[in-house]
């Protein structure tokens, strides 16, 4: 297990990968922006794809957040890095036996009617494989990619730096939030015995949602880098395209419960939405699939998003600044106040009308929320730029990961209706026992300001 560790070896060799792999593409950049040479982005774009899908790890999984952050990477980039989230390439047999060994000892077979050795899928800091256990039940284990602490560490640094370069060159967006949020969920993501216990707390969570359904974790199968789990059966989402009206209607409708119940009710969001974590069963019901990235927010922060809500439903300037100062935002003048405004309009705008309709219905990039967010970064740049609260970028991360899947869907809802459902009888401090709670039941710790 040693070689797993946060080790300064580990770290230097990392850092050395990292600048010989991604440097000259850095380079290429900086001058582009400094000195005004001409580079083909797009190329750079997929070189940069190539180099951080050969590096694994958490750049990695850095560059699958940033292509999901609205307006932190030009478009070319944000076409090539989300591929990321798809196609990583996995690690061999070899790895495979070296990491169950370690993790169940050197009679690990010996636990698995069947073990398969081609993984699944795979991602930036694991690989699933497929297994029987000894009682026959269908199971997948997901296996962590050695050296991870190390490279958590090392390529956190590397994302220091290019945060700093990057603040220089553009001032709309002030990224240090951004790090410290990313840094804290790559640090839990490296934990499976968390990922367990937010298993357990999402299925306690969306135990009243018939078509929703959660794997089980297996306990005495699982470690802090081995997480077995139960198989759920299903398709991909995007499987399900060309499907008739009503049935993508109903697979959009579980997804909208399964994303909504925990945050309304509880104060938490699923906060890594990509289009590999959902699977469909053959009666159109939901599958969640995996649960290391999880972001729980205090009851207030809640009651900020339901009053947003109401502030624009009722052009309520007032109730609009009290959300955005509740959430830390500072700085608000007028005109930071309006630009913050026309991107709640956009978000809030399929929950505003009492009527089916898709979640975007106008967009020239295809892509959502990239048309009203590249306007709201010009603006935010020529006023001077703005600090968001950390908590922001897994909430609007995840807020345009879900819109992306409703909008491949082709879902026509009444999502106003769906939306008034959670909230008409929201209450603060009810939402605040629910959650000490849940959390108390499967010991996962509170966010900072509601414990």
């Amino acid at each position: 297990m040693a070689d797993d560790g946060n080790r300064l070896g580990g770290r230097l060799r990392r850092y050395a990968r990292v600048s010989t792999t991604v440097g000259g593409l850095a380079a290429r950049l900086a001058g582009e922006r400094l000195f005004g040479f001409d580079l083909d982005r797009g190329a750079h774009a997929a070189d940069l794809k190539a180099a951080l899908g050969g590096l694994k790890g958490p750049l990695m999984k850095v560059a699958q957040i940033l292509s999901t952050i609205p307006e932190a990477l030009p478009d070319e980039y944000v076409q090539e890095l989300a591929q990321l989230q798809a196609n990583a390439p996995s690690m061999g047999w070899s790895f495979v036996k070296r990491r169950m060994r370690a993790e169940l000892g050197a009679d690990w077979q010996a636990h698995f009617a069947r073990f398969e050795r081609e993984a699944a899928a795979a991602a930036s800091l694991g690989q699933v494989h497929f297994a029987e256990g000894l009682d026959g039940s269908a199971l997948a284990c997901k296996l962590q990619y050695p050296d991870m602490a190390s490279a958590v560490e090392a390529d956190l640094q590397q994302l220091a730096l290019i945060f700093a370069i990057y603040k220089r060159y553009d001032g709309s967006i002030d990224p240090s939030g951004i790090r410290g949020e990313i840094a804290d969920r790559l640090r839990e993501e490296l934990d499976y015995r968390l990922e367990a216990r937010h298993m357990a707390l999402f299925a306690d969570m969306l135990s009243g949602e018939a078509q929703v359904h959660v794997p089980r974790p297996v306990a005495d199968l699982s470690t802090a880098r081995l997480l077995t789990m139960s198989r759920l059966e299903g398709q991909p989402l995007l499987n399900y395209r060309d499907a008739g009206q009503e049935e993508r209607n109903s697979i959009a409708l579980n997804l909208f419960r399964a994303w909504y119940v925990p945050f309304y009710r509880y104060g938490v969001i699923h906060g890594d939405p990509h289009l590999g974590n959902y699977s469909v069963g053959e009666d159109l019901s939901l599958n969640l699939l995996d649960f290391g990235c999880i972001r729980a927010f205090p009851a207030g922060f809640v009651t900020g998003v339901i009053d947003l809500y109401h502030a624009i439903a009722n052009d309520d300037r007032d109730l609009a600044v009290q959300a955005y100062e509740g959430w830390g935002f500072g700085g608000l003048t007028n005109e930071v106040i309006d630009t913050l405004n026309l991107w709640a309009s956009f978000v809030y705008a399929p929950l505003l009308e009492d009527r089916p309709r898709r979640i975007q219905e106008m967009s020239k990039t295809g892509v959502y929320g990239r048309d009203v967010a590249a306007r709201v970064h010009k603006r935010l740049k020529e006023l001077g730029g703005v600090r968001p609260p950390r908590e922001f970028v897994f909430m609007d991360r995840a807020a345009i990961g879900l819109g992306g899947v409703f909008l491949h869907l082709a879902a026509e809802i009444n999502w106003h209706r769906l939306f008034h459902d959670l909230i008409d009888d929201f209450d603060e401090q009810a939402l605040a026992a629910r959650q000490r709670a849940a959390f108390s039941r499967h010991g996962v710790p509170l966010p900072e300001s509601a414990s």
